[in-house]
């Protein structure tokens, strides 16, 4: 990806005219272009640890050239974004090393056990969280354990229906192997273009079709892990009472510990038919009870959001469409069925049935459509706000259906009242269960002269509201650096024993991603 910027970086670009149009109405315009000609600290690993990690990998996968260490320093949430605009790059890696086996991260991982080095695994590098942050105090050096070239399918089950994965595969090529057979696995977050499958996995990542797909932790059956205290495989059936399931140890555990070399998955053949449409609903409430009916029903379509009145009313679900007239107002829910053509009939005609009865008005395949084609590209959309000084960042959390309402209203406040006057908050569902819902904040507001220091005040409200209301830190963006601090509220202080009880026999000498996610 872009250095300093999310995405391809031929896909980069200016404001559309309509949303130049809507910030400088509400925001002004105030040109803040990232600085290109940055310098980086100079790799810190002695000579001789370097010859060695080159003996371990080969001397082609090991650099410690500037652009490499450049691409692999931190991930992409607007506090990263805005620290590499600006030129801090102090968090570089001494060197990227890329193995290319589960024996070669075997080898990288007691390497670094022997001379005490910090090794933060790398996949797409889409972290939001400060996951890719890790502490280099009291270590020889740190090191980017890129995956990028462990990109093979490995084995397909047809008779399970389960596919074996490199972690290094992003989310196309990996779509890409699997339809060569004949199969899919389903899982589209916003970071598709850009994430892996060994981040999916660490992150407990949750796809834009988790309502027909199911969450990606839900989809993994088995696991080959690396750890310092050697290899680690999980999942030998599809369900087993033989203990507490491990496999959820590894799964959310950002690589602190253990490295994820293997995932198991399950597939489901390529869809012969996908069908989208939008629905207008009076308001947020409506249109989440009507999802709360279908969770409760067993009647979810495959992909199933809805953006609230002020989400709605900028077109985000669209952002080619963003300062366009919304004509149809309201509510916009965006639902999707995948499947054979006559399942997909079948449930879209249930789902419809009952939209209709809550007070849901179809509004046809165009808008569903439209958001299928725009459906990656709002991180862009970011870069270019930040261009012209405006602060946009997202934060999520989770919730059950009885406080959905209460959550909704706390956070909001609390971002604008940190943020002040002239502070746009969105919001959507995009991930809905029988029991509750997520709900995804969109903030955008005047950057000013401290933009870092403004959104770090603001999430830490926004953090310190959700706790409070009983909702999660986090629902699929993990933890990372940014939301340790909140863990502990969460999963109480046993909880957070338990977490160091691991690291602490799994890596012993705390070499995997020091700092990440362990309270």
């Amino acid at each position: 990806m872009h250095p300093s910027r999310w995405g391809d970086p031929a896909r980069a670009g200016g404001l559309p005219d309509g949303a130049r149009g809507l910030v400088e109405m509400v925001f002004g315009v105030h040109e803040r272009p990232a600085l290109d000609a940055v310098t980086l600290p100079a790799s810190g690993l002695a000579d001789d640890l370097l010859e060695s990690l080159r003996a371990v990998v080969g001397a082609d996968h090991v650099h410690t050239d500037d652009a490499t260490r450049r691409l692999r320093t931190r991930g992409k949430s607007t506090p990263d974004l805005l620290r590499q605009r600006s030129g801090d790059l102090d968090d570089a890696p001494d060197a990227v090393v890329r193995p290319g086996d589960h024996e070669e991260v075997a080898a990288v991982l007691a390497w670094a056990v022997q001379h005490h080095v910090a090794v933060v695994p790398f996949g797409g590098g889409t972290s939001v969280t400060g996951g890719l942050v890790a502490r280099r105090e009291g270590y020889a050096g740190l090191v980017s354990l890129d995956l990028v070239r462990m990109k093979r399918l490995l084995g397909v089950d047809r008779t399970s229906m389960t596919a074996t994965l490199e972690p290094g595969l992003r989310g196309p090529e990996a779509e890409a192997l699997l339809a060569a057979e004949g199969l899919t696995l389903g899982h589209y977050p916003q970071s598709f273009e850009h994430a892996t499958i060994g981040g999916f996995a660490a992150t407990r990542s949750s796809g834009q079709a988790s309502a027909g797909y199911g969450r990606f932790d839900a989809l993994v059956v088995a696991l080959r892990v690396a750890t310092p205290r050697g290899e680690w495989r999980l999942g030998t059936a599809p369900a087993t009472a033989a203990g507490p399931d491990l496999r959820q140890l590894v799964l959310g555990s950002e690589g602190a510990f253990g490295v994820i070399t293997e995932v198991t998955v399950r597939v489901r053949p390529v869809p012969a038919e996908r069908r989208y449409e939008g629905w207008r609903w009076p308001d947020f409430a409506t249109g989440t009870e009507a999802m709360r009916t279908l969770a409760q029903a067993g009647l979810l379509p495959t992909v199933l959001r809805l953006s609230d009145e002020a989400e709605s009313g900028l077109n985000l679900a669209h952002p080619d469409a963003i300062g366009q007239e919304n004509a149809d107002g309201a509510c916009l829910m965006i639902t999707g069925y995948e499947g054979e053509p006559e399942v997909v009939e079948a449930r879209r005609a249930a789902v419809a049935a009952v939209l209709e009865a809550r007070g849901g008005r179809c509004v046809g395949a165009e808008a569903g459509e439209a958001w299928v084609r725009g459906r990656f590209d709002a991180p862009y959309l970011r870069d270019a706000l930040l261009d012209v000084g405006v602060l946009v960042e997202t934060l999520e959390t989770a919730t059950f259906w009885s406080r959905r309402e209460a959550v909704y209203d706390v956070v909001r406040s609390a971002l604008q009242a940190s943020l002040g006057e002239g502070t746009l908050v969105l919001c959507h569902v995009s991930h809905v269960y029988e029991t509750g819902c997520s709900l995804y904040f969109t903030v955008a507001t005047p950057g000013g002269d401290h933009p870092l220091e403004r959104w770090l005040a603001a999430k830490a409200a926004a953090s310190d509201a959700m706790t409070a209301a009983g909702a999660t830190i986090t629902h699929h963006h993990a933890v990372g650096t940014d939301h340790k601090p909140w863990l502990t509220r969460e999963i109480g202080e046993l909880g957070g024993s338990v977490l160091r009880a691991v690291k602490a026999d799994l890596d012993p000498t705390g070499v995997l991603n020091p700092g990440v996610l362990v309270p």
